[in-house]
């Protein structure tokens, strides 16, 4: 069976970089699916899950947010920042999801709340990630 090139890329590192079969991504219109052989396209990514397939083995990253080119037979996402399930700090996440819910319970601006909010979404979904990976993960 065909594989796809993946890529992801931050301005700090190379995040992940494989040949995989299926690879799921946040588009700015809703989630996009990508298989072998898929047409060519460019999309913007919004902050969410990234998954890859390969085999039996599923990956699950955060993104919060970037673009995604897809050619060839080879997709690169290039993210805002991305983490690996396994390299989410909850504790951390879990902190910047009070902080958020704080500013959003008392904060009076516009602006404030609409940073709040998005900083909230963020917080949610790395939290969500790195909670489905430790349940997939065997005992």
């Amino acid at each position: 069976m065909a594989k796809l090139k993946f890529e992801i890329i931050t301005a700090e590192k190379i995040v992940y970089t494989d040949e995989v079969d299926v690879v799921i991504a946040p588009g700015s219109e809703g989630q996009l699916g990508i298989l072998p052989q898929h047409a060519a396209l460019m999309t913007m990514l919004q902050p969410g899950e990234l998954m890859v397939k390969k085999g039996n083995e599923e990956d699950s990253m955060f993104v919060s947010g970037g673009f995604m080119e897809v050619c060839n037979n080879k997709v690169i996402v290039l993210a805002d920042t991305a983490e690996r399930a396994e390299d989410i700090d909850t504790e951390r996440a879990g902190q910047a999801k009070a902080r958020a819910e704080n500013i959003v319970s008392t904060s009076a601006t516009d602006v404030d709340l609409s940073r709040a909010r998005a900083s909230m979404l963020r917080s949610l979904t790395r939290l969500k990630v790195a909670e489905k990976s430790k349940k997939r993960r065997p005992r």
